[in-house]
């Protein structure tokens, strides 16, 4: 008798059925990967525009907030390729597929992930990476090792605070079927949030995004470490460098807000 697949390979047999049903027509797929990766560019122009008005932003460059834009951007769009396709969760719920998913002997989230995996997001998060690096060759960043691991980690640590957001407001489906419009102010607005510099937005509203949902993590606060700069709203000079600490924080508590709503559900009884 056959061993039985393990664990991974059956997320990987996921994986590839996705990834050969996505690429049967490869010029459909090169296609729609090259014009979802134009995408990411908007974001640049938006601070392009910007500028076309004005000198400086919140006290910050062209270049300064290029590089903030940057970080966001790349780590928006990893996060996005990764788990991006969770927030179809509504749909699952609603249609009664999420019975199947419970019913495989394999863990929900990774099913979730693995099984609705978009390839075409590559384009994407590479097209996001070369704006970064593109930022990181005009900013003013005096290099030394500590920031040449930072600007390795910062992306990362973003991708898994905007992940966090991203499974936190899909698993509020399991409560409010129609929750999409409520879950994307938080994971798309959080985005838009990220990629200027956090003193432009208004104090109540810096409070809640900035600090209390962690996303100056995401781009604000490495920026000013690499740039060596301090922070002109007067935080702490440390906060710049706890973006993986925030990250492992932001990961746990969606973690345990997921597990509560697994928990809660009830199937849709059809």
């Amino acid at each position: 008798m056959a061993d039985r697949p393990t664990t991974a390979a059956a997320y990987r047999a996921l994986l590839g059925a996705q990834l050969r049903a996505q690429t049967q027509y490869r010029f459909s797929f090169a296609l729609d990967t090259a014009a979802s990766a134009l995408i990411t560019l908007l974001d640049v122009v938006s601070v392009l525009v910007l500028f076309r008005v004005t000198p400086a932003l919140a006290g910050f460059s062209f270049t300064d907030s290029l590089l903030i834009a940057g970080l966001a951007n790349a780590a928006f769009q990893l996060c996005d390729m990764c788990v991006g396709n969770i927030d179809t969760m509504r749909e699952y719920i609603r249609t009664g597929r999420f019975d199947a998913v419970l019913l495989r002997p394999l863990r929900v989230l990774p099913q979730l992930v693995f099984g609705d995996f978009s390839p075409r997001r590559i384009g994407r998060a590479a097209q996001a990476l070369v704006v970064l690096v593109v930022a990181l060759s005009l900013a003013d960043v005096t290099w030394t090792p500590a920031r040449t691991v930072l600007v390795v980690i910062a992306p990362l640590s973003g991708a898994v605070i905007f992940g966090a957001v991203f499974v936190a407001g899909s698993t509020t489906a399991f409560w409010f079927v129609e929750s999409g419009e409520f879950a994307n102010a938080f994971t798309y607005g959080g985005r838009d949030f990220t990629i200027y510099p956090v003193g432009i937005y208004p104090g109540w509203f810096r409070a809640v995004f900035a600090y209390s949902l962690g996303f100056a993590f995401v781009a604000y606060f490495p920026g000013l470490a690499l740039l060596g700069r301090p922070d002109p709203l007067g935080t702490p000079g440390f906060l710049p460098w706890c973006s993986p600490l925030v990250a492992v924080l932001a990961a746990t508590a969606a973690a345990l807000v997921w597990r509560v709503g697994v928990r809660h559900y009830r199937s849709t009884g059809s």
